[in-house]
């Protein structure tokens, strides 16, 4: 789908777990004529929907929300892929002569889009096969070392435990002699004709952390628990890309017997705080973000938006 040369603008809206993006980008839909386009990994996947804290229909006040649901649980989706249907869409919404608003916390899906991503060597399965047996026989921190030491941009992007994207980190390295992270400042944007205006929410550690604890209460009554058990009813493997994730993890194991409710509860707090400091240092190397210290929910947020982008 071709557009024309006039610079159209697309809002985004991205920062650490529970700052109140998905608030801020409905409202801020509602005031401009707007459309969301989630930027969320876990999102994408259907049937995970309480512990991704996905947007309810009944919250999206009538907004169309594009990229959540794309693909079953035992697909693979990769910041490749996001990138070109998220462009896609964000076309879309333009030849309609509405607003794209991008609303999310991945940070590899956001730069891949605005800054764009190296096609990367094709997999070597031979070298696949001996990292993945490495994390097998020494754990995946062993892993998560090796990317750490060789680039480490990347050691605190990838979690610890997420082998699938260590193992590409170490591949690119070793086929490549050079880190992902390198290849990555040499990639070109999909929207290079576009304006993006970018605002990212920062809290207060503390303020972030109690916010986690309240999502993670509301999560569990809402029956997140009741969900996996669901999910591997349907037959949804234990191995499934999203059963690797925060919340899924902690829950899997609770089910195991490896932790009582309490103990998860709390496992997941952690490691969601965990988590929003990565994505703080992560969105902190962006460029040409905007922060605003506030909460999505704070009037005052919305107001900062509209002045800026009008």
């Amino acid at each position: 789908m071709s557009l024309s040369h006039q610079r159209h603008k697309l809002i985004a809206i991205v920062g650490p777990t529970a700052t109140g993006k998905s608030n801020l980008g409905i409202a801020l839909a509602n005031q401009i004529g707007g459309e969301i386009v989630s930027c969320d990994s876990t999102a994408v996947y259907r049937g995970f929907d309480i512990g991704t804290d996905k947007v309810l229909p009944k919250q999206q006040q009538g907004i169309p929300h594009y990229l959540i649901d794309v693909v079953d649980p035992d697909e693979s989706y990769s910041a490749a892929r996001y990138a070109r249907e998220a462009t896609e869409t964000i076309n879309r919404i333009c030849m309609s002569g509405l607003v794209p608003i991008l609303v999310g916390g991945t940070g590899l899906y956001f730069r891949a889009l605005t800054r764009g991503l190296f096609p990367g060597p094709a997999r070597n399965n031979l070298l696949r096969n001996r990292l993945s047996d490495i994390a097998n026989r020494k754990g995946p921190e062993w892993l998560h070392q090796m990317v750490a030491r060789i680039d480490p941009p990347s050691g605190l992007r990838i979690h610890p435990q997420d082998v699938k994207r260590l193992v590409r980190a170490l591949e690119v390295y070793f086929l490549t002699k050079r880190p992902l992270t390198e290849h990555f400042a040499e990639t070109r944007s999909p929207l290079e004709h576009y304006e993006i205006l970018a605002f990212a929410l920062k809290l207060e550690q503390r303020i972030i952390s109690s916010r986690i604890a309240e999502r993670v209460d509301r999560q569990f009554s809402r029956g997140l628990v009741s969900e996996v058990r669901s999910l591997l009813k349907q037959g949804v493997s234990e191995d499934a890309h999203p059963f690797t994730g925060l919340v899924y993890r902690q829950v899997l194991d609770h089910l195991k017997g490896i932790r009582n409710e309490s103990e998860t509860r709390e496992l997941i707090i952690k490691e969601n705080e965990k988590y929003a400091r990565r994505q703080l240092v992560w969105f902190r190397k962006e460029p040409n973000l905007q922060w605003i210290n506030l909460s999505g929910e704070d009037p005052e947020a919305i107001k900062i938006v509209l002045n800026r982008i009008t």
